[in-house]
């Protein structure tokens, strides 16, 4: 408006820039409140009128005209300007409705657990979204410690949907089932009742009892990486590869736990697929065990935001998946004095 104001001023009477004052509360409805453009509406009209006078146009039908112009534009940007407040204060309301949902279904995983201290990262593929199709949960049952990373086909509300069924099962199914197989079956059995269609689970299942080893029950998922103490890596394969969860079969048989050694000083590491198959802009996959090294920070957590961040900047971009990081550790990491087994 001031611009329109000086210019019109510069250029004398003969020219006409006033009905380009409207331009002033136009504006102002599109990002202030119904207040704030009323206002200006109001000085702009004031303003119109000012130059009206100094241009003479009030002795002929052009003044009256800008003066109703501004009066239009600012009556449909104080309506604009209301309806807009109230669609942001929705937006507001199911956001943080979405915020609470998110936290029960994907909620904080412990910084310690028994002997263990763990550090989570995850990253959506879905803009401004903290969840998607990925899953993971650390519970400290009276068998053991146990974990469970997963991906779920798909993305958006129904992986979503799909996670939340998975992560109900196995909270319950963590504490009563005695052994992992028993857990892997009761999981099944969730998925095949609540799923339709060929929806499935990837999963990897881990427990930690009381020796310095953990357990695994692979149902089709990433091998879990584990950097031992000396700075060697392992993906930990499994004996037979199995099904997902949800493509179970009757007379299909399941898969077989296998135990490998976890000592102090070793760091193990469960991920999705959305870690290993990021590409950067040239096509090649993010070499997670050449990463390992990253892992060296003594806080896990900010080790695995190392991690994160390294991941992102060889997608150079957003990632077109979503990606689930687990950092397990025993207590003492950083110092080398691991506590000693219970």
């Amino acid at each position: 408006m001031v611009v329109v104001a000086v210019a019109d001023v510069v250029a004398g009477p003969g020219v006409g820039f006033l009905p380009l004052v409207s331009l002033g509360p136009a504006f102002a409805g599109l990002v202030g409140g119904w207040r704030r453009t009323a206002s200006i509406g109001v000085a702009a009209l004031l303003l119109c009128v000012g130059l009206g006078l100094y241009d003479g146009l009030f002795e002929e039908r052009r003044g009256f005209t800008a003066m109703a112009s501004v009066a239009g534009v600012t009556g449909a940007g104080v309506v604009a300007a209301v309806m807009r407040s109230r669609r942001e204060a929705e937006l507001a309301s199911v956001r943080s409705i979405a915020e609470v949902a998110q936290r029960v279904l994907l909620r904080p995983v412990p910084r310690s657990a028994g002997r263990l201290q763990a550090a989570v990262s995850y990253t959506s593929a879905v803009a401004a979204a903290r969840i998607g199709g990925d899953l993971y949960e650390v519970v400290a049952s009276p068998h053991g410690i146990r974990v469970i990373v997963g991906d779920v086909q798909g993305k958006g509300l129904a992986a979503v949907e799909t996670a939340a069924v998975v992560l109900g099962a196995f909270r319950e199914a963590a504490h009563d089932e005695p052994d992992l197989v028993g857990l892997g079956e009761r999981l099944e059995r969730s998925v095949a009742r609540e799923l339709e269609g060929e929806r499935f689970v990837t999963a990897v299942l881990a427990e930690f009892g009381s020796e310095r080893e953990v357990v695994f029950l692979n149902h089709g998922h990433p091998a879990p990486m584990v950097v031992r103490a000396e700075g060697g890596v392992d993906f930990l394969q499994p004996p037979s590869y199995a099904l997902p969860l949800g493509l179970g079969v009757h007379g299909v048989e399941g898969p077989k736990p296998y135990r490998v050694d976890f000592a102090p000083g070793d760091q193990l590491l469960l991920y999705t697929d959305g870690v290993t198959e990021a590409r950067d802009p040239q096509g090649s996959f993010y070499p997670l065990g050449d990463r390992a090294g990253l892992l060296k920070e003594p806080d896990a957590q900010r080790a695995l935001e190392t991690l994160r961040a390294d991941l992102v900047r060889h997608a150079a971009g957003p990632l077109h998946d979503d990606a689930a990081m687990l950092l397990l550790r025993y207590h003492g990491h950083a110092t080398g004095q691991c506590s000693p087994v219970e």
